[in-house]
């Protein structure tokens, strides 16, 4: 089945929980091991899937993970474009890290570009959802100076860039991108107001339903933030080529679109309220992604660590992480914004 976890033992919780009478541990199968935080086991035809925590990278205790994924699960479901979370599994003998009990979603990994629209509309009805009042926000954390905030888990991560063993003029660039970072952080913050946010909006992080939906299923990050912060992690480089089935590289006209798209669907008041935001948090958000890319390779790129557990994703993410710090495609990322 996969390394240390009992079938068994796992299928007799699930029967004890009431999910799934009569399940017996060769009734569930591994679904997907290619998260880095993350497996999914499918719980034989009952349409529900085993999401199953190997790690968190907010170093989060097990049991205030669960229930920072679980609020996420059940806020975002009135968008219509997620799965529901149908039980919480505490963590015990079978489960070190517990596990959410959510359904099964239907689908393919989407084709870039021709899902952009659909993952569009997706976003569109998570950031539409009602923000509860503040003392009802947490356990998701509150991004209200999404600059401030992103800038801090930019510089925590850019503590890794030396140690990444990293080509001098890619560390360049991107040290010149952080130098700008750190000046644009002093000049204000966005004055729209911060809604549910993906934050992991990557493309290989939806899946494409047989009626063409898109569905957002990894809320391991949900938190209420900024929205442009998720229209740049769709769209960047570093996020389209981040998953083996579901990676194409988007020209400019495709990113284009799929700005527009979105923008014709929140209305013109709020696309004004974006506007101005969307090109530099654009850039901030490559910064957070390319130092996170920078904190792997320092940390986590061992094949003994948990991020690493899956063979072939890990052949994958080691070349495409390679790939988005080659100096040319660092140079072609960054003309977004210095062109």
């Amino acid at each position: 089945m996969t390394d240390e976890l009992d079938p068994d033992a796992i299928a007799e919780r699930l029967r004890h929980s009431g999910h799934a009478p009569g399940l017996n541990g060769d009734d569930l199968s591994v679904h997907s091991t290619k998260g880095v935080s993350h497996d999914h086991w499918r719980v034989a035809d009952t349409g529900m899937v085993l999401r199953i925590p190997r790690m968190n990278q907010w170093g989060l205790r097990a049991e205030d993970a669960l229930a920072y994924q679980a609020a996420a699960f059940e806020r975002a479901a009135a968008s219509g474009h997620t799965p529901q979370c149908i039980a919480v599994m505490a963590p015990d003998d079978a489960l070190p890290r517990g596990a959410l009990l959510v359904e099964e979603i239907a689908g393919r990994a989407p084709h870039l570009p021709r899902d952009l629209p659909a993952i569009a509309d997706a976003l569109a009805a998570i950031h539409s959802l009602p923000v509860p009042a503040g003392d009802q926000l947490p356990p998701l954390q509150v991004h209200r100076n999404p600059v401030s905030s992103t800038l801090q888990t930019i510089e925590e991560q850019a503590a890794f860039l030396a140690k990444a063993s990293l080509d001098p003029e890619s560390e360049a660039g991107i040290r010149q991108d952080l130098d700008w970072a750190r000046d644009f952080a002093g000049q204000g913050e966005p004055n729209f107001a911060p809604c549910l946010v993906c934050t992991d909006a990557h493309p290989g992080n939806f899946l494409i339903d047989d009626g063409g939906k898109a569905w957002f299923v990894d809320l391991e990050k949900a938190l209420y933030g900024a929205v442009p912060i998720d229209l740049a992690h769709v769209t960047l480089l570093t996020s389209t080529g981040w998953d083996p089935d579901c990676r194409g590289d988007l020209t400019a006209d495709d990113v284009e679109l799929f700005y527009q798209h979105y923008l014709g669907l929140v209305g013109r008041e709020r696309a004004a309220e974006l506007g101005p935001w969307l090109l530099p948090l654009r850039r901030l958000t490559w910064l957070r992604t390319i130092t996170w890319f920078a904190r792997w390779k320092a940390e986590w790129s061992d094949t003994d660590h948990a991020a690493m557990r899956d063979s072939r994703m890990a052949a994958h993410i080691r070349a495409h992480v390679e790939r988005c710090f080659e100096p040319g495609i660092i140079v072609e990322t960054r003309r977004d914004w210095l062109a």
